[in-house]
């Protein structure tokens, strides 16, 4: 008998089931390819379908999920146009914050990075790798939460669903998980000299990194795309 995830009662169904299976799209639990029951989903957390119907169509707003009426839902496989656009979208955005940040040296901006910098440090060597990505995009959230532009943070999460699952399949590469914290280091150092280029510079080949091996990340999984 499958166990029961209870939700949140205090809280609206479709939109805690909207989280959690994004979550597990953008981990890439759910695979691409993969196919969805209403049924099952409606079983294993305690609702009714009405809830899951509503959570599988916003996730097909953002082409994480394909539903195919009278047939069924399957988790959309990774499209590389949508991902390269949104490394475009966000590459624009952070390029100028960090320019902004490091001509004003910043020090409340300084300060915060530096304590999401010390807490991806202290995660890089852990076994799990999940951790580290929450710390890796709470770094980033500093930046639009210094600059007060949490509506465009949250503008691009809903953009970044593909180029995420691609930093997921890459993430566990040889010597990624340093190479993340010295790139985060590299813009906190920029940032904190006032050498508003260098920060931009940075910034621009941190986000290139995963698309820059997407041969190889295609090649490992070919069936993902």
């Amino acid at each position: 008998m499958t166990n029961i995830i209870k939700l949140d009662r205090y809280r609206q169904a479709a939109p805690q089931l909207y989280d959690l299976l994004r979550e597990q799209i953008i981990s890439v639990e759910l695979k691409p390819g993969d196919s969805l029951s209403r049924n099952e989903i409606a079983n294993r957390f305690g609702v009714s379908q009405t809830p899951v119907r509503d959570a599988l169509m916003r996730l097909e707003q953002e082409n994480l999920v394909e539903i195919f009426p009278q047939s069924g839902t399957r988790v959309s496989k990774i499209d590389l146009h949508a991902a390269q656009q949104a490394h475009f979208l966000r590459k624009s955005v952070e390029t100028e914050l960090v320019y902004e940040f490091a001509i004003q040296k910043n020090e409340s901006v300084i300060t915060a990075l530096d304590i999401a910098l010390e807490r991806l440090k202290s995660l890089a060597n852990q076994g799990h790798i999940d951790p580290f990505i929450r710390a890796d995009k709470d770094f980033h959230y500093v930046l639009y939460e210094e600059a007060d532009l949490l509506e465009i943070w949250s503008l691009l999460q809903i953009q970044s669903g593909h180029i995420d699952r691609i930093r997921r399949l890459h993430l566990p590469a040889a010597g990624k998980r340093q190479k993340v914290i010295d790139d985060h280091q590299k813009i906190v150092d920029a940032i904190r000299t006032g050498d508003g280029v260098h920060a931009q510079r940075t910034v621009r080949e941190h986000l290139a990194g995963t698309l820059s091996n997407i041969s190889l990340i295609q090649e490992k999984y070919p069936d993902f795309f």
